[in-house]
């Protein structure tokens, strides 16, 4: 009888839930079309299908994405994946790629600008927007590829990291060229493809090219999950959700837009 009892309390526990498996995700708390604290991003959706194929409660760790995100983060073990970091990222372990973007030219429709390449010498009589990360080594491969073919004095800079009392802040490079203070700006495609068609007026994308030329800065990447290096078991669970459930990955990243780009 007291074996029973003992069953039937075990039950008992498990039928309210005690024990249910918790993650965390970490997360930027104001950075559309990736995350926000509503939940509205991609980044958001993934996160959530992870949690519920894991059959886990999710958690958010809510940290703007500045330098020092991931030490602050995920390997200070506040929290146990983030989605949407660039395949191999030395600090991190990485899951197969759920999508690959390109940077892309925004321009005007207007203004027929189509057909540009960083090689095209109408860039030299425009101003050019770029997102930047900083005035060193770490910024974007745009930023880099026009600083190598002599493109200074007409290039304006526009912070990634963006004032955080605004909604949004990377999207101020879309609000430019909008207004008409720059001509073209190049921008991460997701970004780009989220926000261009919230424009007042036209906008054209187009995926910048030569996308290697420069071996060292390239414009596309495969975009995965990351968690810890020394957590390649839910690295192994991440990559079967990614498997397993590719078709609705590959809808979600449709519904906001992300400019694909194929190898």
């Amino acid at each position: 009888m007291k074996a029973v009892a003992a069953i039937a309390l075990l039950l008992l526990l498990g039928s309210c839930g005690l024990g249910q498996r918790e993650i965390t995700a970490c997360a930027d708390p104001n950075n559309m079309p990736f995350s926000n604290e509503a939940g509205q991003g991609l980044e958001n959706k993934l996160s959530e299908m992870i949690a519920t194929d894991l059959g886990a409660k999710l958690n958010y760790v809510w940290w703007a994405q500045r330098r020092g995100y991931v030490r602050n983060t995920l390997n200070e073990r506040k929290c146990d994946f983030w989605p949407g970091v660039a395949s191999g990222l030395e600090m991190l372990a990485t899951s197969r790629p759920y999508y690959r973007s390109t940077y892309v030219f925004v321009t005007r429709e207007r203004d027929s600008l189509g057909g540009l390449t960083l090689d095209d010498p109408r860039l030299r009589k425009l101003k050019i927007g770029v997102q930047l990360v900083g005035d060193d080594a770490n910024n974007t491969p745009p930023a880099h590829a026009l600083s190598a073919r002599g493109m200074v004095d007409n290039v304006h800079g526009y912070m990634l990291y963006g004032d955080y009392g605004r909604p949004n802040p990377p999207a101020a490079i879309l609000d430019a060229v909008e207004r008409g203070d720059v001509d073209v700006a190049l921008v991460w495609g997701p970004l780009a493809g989220y926000f261009a068609p919230q424009s007042t007026i036209p906008l054209r994308l187009e995926p910048v090219t030569p996308w290697f030329a420069d071996q060292q800065w390239p414009m596309q990447f495969d975009i995965s999950v990351g968690v810890r290096k020394d957590d390649q078991k839910l690295l192994k669970e991440i990559d079967r959700i990614l498997i397993r459930r590719s078709a609705d990955v590959r809808k979600l990243v449709e519904t906001y837009r992300v400019p694909i780009a194929a190898q």
